[in-house]
Formats: structure tokens, sequence, C-alpha cells
């Protein structure tokens, strides 16, 4: 294949991503040449980000490692262990194979992240009398946390519920803020994707 063809071939397939995908649903490492540690916390974090926004599937590009000294990609070879963990923390569902340099992942709804806590037996969070994390929200944000907090518990057989929605509450939202980075409007969008979280609960 001569290099035209090639070259020609390559800005086929980087159109039909960018149509699949665009910007936002495209996290490229290879542009940014990151360190082995920074591409896997802002692939972590940006899949979060990605879950949260309920967004469907993404393409993680993270080269080939021509130009390494190995040959391969050390970025690559650490994405691929980070999205095994992130599938046992209930972050992504799936992951497959687009190019050799590039992923197509699919993050999981954000209810997983508590069923993949309760599989790993992780312990929960401790829920004082007041908490000020809880406090310091904004009242319509507390309603939505209390609304998740209670179909939780339903979802999970309780029926009662009054008893354990505080500590509910503190363990749905030390799991669901994790998942919405600081910035502008976080309040609104915490809101928000506390509503997502409602209506998954709401589809059970």
């Amino acid at each position: 294949m001569t290099a035209d063809r090639h070259a020609g071939l390559r800005a086929l397939h980087q159109a039909f991503d960018d149509a699949r995908f665009g910007p936002a649903r495209t996290l490229n490492l290879r542009n940014t040449l990151p360190t082995v540690r920074d591409a896997v916390a802002r692939t972590e974090s940006w899949l979060r980000e990605r879950q949260a926004s309920r967004v469907g599937e993404v393409l993680v590009i993270t080269g080939r490692g021509n130009q390494s000294e190995e040959g391969s990609s050390p970025v690559r070879a650490a994405i691929v262990r980070l999205f095994a963990t992130l599938r046992r923390k209930g972050v992504i569902v799936s992951v497959s194979e687009h190019t050799p340099g590039s992923f197509v992942v699919q993050p999981a709804p954000l209810s997983a992240l508590r069923e993949a806590a309760r599989r790993r037996r992780e312990p929960s969070v401790p829920a004082p009398a007041d908490p000020e994390a809880l406090r310091t929200l904004e009242p319509a944000t507390r309603a939505v946390l209390r609304q998740v907090a209670q179909r939780a518990l339903e979802v999970l057989g309780a029926h009662e519920t009054a008893p354990f929605v505080e500590r509910e509450m503190m363990e749905q939202f030390s799991r669901i803020a994790a998942a919405v980075p600081d910035g502008p409007e976080r309040e609104a969008r915490l809101r928000a994707t506390l509503r997502a979280v409602l209506q998954e609960y709401d589809d059970v």
C-alpha cells in the first residue's frame, strides 16, 4: 500500500469516527502524549464523567506505540488494565478494540456503582447524625438525593426505609459525587446526575 493510500484510508477512518463519536465522546491520549500515570488518571476521570452524563458508547484513543523504544505503547497497556478495574467498579460495561490504537467503551448505568460496591462487600460509609457533606447541599439537591436513597432501599427489599435513609443518602452521595468533577455549576450537574440515577431505579 502506498503512503498516499494509507494516509487516505486513515483520514477516512478518522472522518467516520468523528461522525460516530464527536469531540464530546472521544478521548485522544495519543495527541497529548501524557505519562502513564497521567493517562490513567485522566482516563478514569473522563470515563466517570461520561458515565454521569449517560452519553452512550465512547472512543478512547491510546495509540499503538510504534514510536516507543519497546515498539508497543505503555499507555495502551496501562489503559487496558484500567478498563478491567473500572468494569469491576461498575464504571464501564464493556470494551472492544476499535483499531490497534483505540477502544470503544460502553459506560455502565450509574446504579451499577452501588451494585459493584455490594459485590465487593465494601464497608458502608459512616453516617453521622447530621453529616456536614449533606448539610452543605442545596435543599433541591438534598431532596433528590433523599428520593434516590429511598428508591435504592426499596429496590433492595427494605419495607421500612425511614431508619436507613440518612445512611443510604451518605452512601449514594459518596459514590455519585465521585462521578461529578469540580467546576462551574457542579451542584446543578450533581442534581442532574442524581435525577438520572433516580430514573434508572424507576425503570427497574
